[in-house]
């Protein structure tokens, strides 16, 4: 794509445009994120606040997103706490990994299933986030996104997170008070300190974890129901965006065959969540790409004497250069053995169903592989990165 150093606004040059990131869920795999931003870290001078004032995560990537924002006075010391978690990770670190508690929540569920009076008012997941919630508490320091908005080092953070009662997919959002919230439909912007409670509510997946509440209302994953993912960022003030896809590449439809079996609960499984986390951001950027073209086409004199709230935002996608699903299958030996014991039991440890499995595998091996590709891709286009970020 064609990336120029200056952005437009209404067909009207923007000489200092305000940039936006945003990435995508995807559990596990949002460690390819963290190699995208240590191949941008090396763009960046020592000691130089983040080129992204403007944030947006979703599901995972909340959490990158929200550590990110927390210390973008800094950007490459931001990127390397990033690295240092995610580098080391353990599945133990996310959820509880122990025989006990996962017999525990899979009987919750499976009689939650069975007996409607035993549901009531008792969220079926498989597996017990507690430990993460910890891990955020103790290292994530959400204080410091406030501090950064006030020196200028930030314009705005946000994560998004799909209500279970009012099927809104919320964003929350902190950021410059000249930002005004938002409401479309199924979807609306509102301002909150952003939290670790934030953060867990954008990254349950459901049935996986549990739903977790914000001030009045259960909130599953933010990649649930979200038809326009880059709505957000727009909406924040974003002049160009800069997104980090999740699918690969020029990744080719699979053709259509005769089935023999039955797919397994982890075939369809994996067919949820790949279209919970990986349709919508090429469905609206498709739609972004059509609302430039447009723009490109109306006369500057047109937009001003109607109103036409319509502008061009240019876009960089670095996506990853190979299958990140698939890549998990070698790694699997690496899981706790009563959470190979769980995902064998539905048939995710097969290789056609390593989809699945590579949502959960927080372990270092894989999260390291992602990383180094993540890291690979953006120095593969570290001319159009510098180019786009203005480097």
């Amino acid at each position: 794509m064609n990336v120029e150093n200056i952005s437009s606004k209404n067909n009207q040059i923007v000489t200092n445009p305000k940039i936006g990131l945003v990435m995508m869920g995807g559990g596990a795999r949002a460690a390819y994120q963290v190699g995208v931003l240590k191949g941008v870290a090396e763009l960046v001078k020592k000691g130089e606040p983040s080129p992204f004032k403007i944030i947006s995560g979703i599901s995972a990537g909340a959490i990158n997103a929200t550590a990110l924002a927390s210390a973008s006075h800094n950007y490459q010391k931001a990127v390397f706490r990033l690295l240092t978690i995610w580098g080391n990770f353990h599945c133990d670190q996310i959820f509880r990994t122990s025989p006990g508690g996962i017999i525990k929540t899979g009987m919750h569920w499976l009689l939650g299933m069975m007996l409607a009076s035993f549901a009531k008012n008792k969220p079926m997941y498989l597996l017990d986030r507690e430990p993460l919630n910890e891990l955020l508490t103790n290292y994530l320091h959400t204080k410091g996104i406030q501090r950064n908005i006030d020196n200028g080092h930030l314009h705005a953070v946000s994560v998004s997170a799909s209500g279970y009662s009012s099927g809104q997919n919320v964003t929350f959002y902190q950021g410059n008070p000249s930002i005004k919230s938002w409401k479309r439909s199924r979807r609306i912007g509102c301002r909150e300190k952003i939290s670790v409670a934030h953060l867990m509510a954008s990254s349950a997946i459901p049935f996986i974890f549990k739903p977790e509440k914000v001030n009045r209302e259960f909130f599953g994953d933010g990649s649930i129901r979200l038809i326009a993912p880059l709505s957000a960022p727009l909406h924040l003030g974003s002049d160009r965006l800069m997104i980090i896809g999740n699918r690969k590449e020029d990744e080719e439809v699979e053709q259509r065959i005769c089935q023999q079996n039955t797919p397994s609960f982890a075939d369809i499984a994996s067919h949820v969540l790949n279209s919970i986390f990986l349709d919508s951001l090429e469905a609206d950027l498709e739609r972004l790409m059509r609302i430039n073209n447009t723009v490109s086409k109306i006369p500057e004199q047109t937009i001003e004497e109607h109103g036409i709230p319509l502008r061009n935002v240019d876009t960089l996608l670095i996506s990853p250069s190979e299958d990140i699903g698939k890549l998990a299958a070698p790694y699997a030996k690496d899981m706790p053995a009563s959470i190979r014991m769980l995902l064998r039991g539905i048939g995710a440890m097969r290789t056609e169903g390593s989809s699945l499995m590579s949502y959960l595998l927080f372990e270092k091996g894989y999260c390291r592989d992602l990383i180094e590709l993540g890291f690979e891709d953006s120095i593969a286009k570290k001319d159009e990165i510098k180019e786009f970020l203005m480097l």
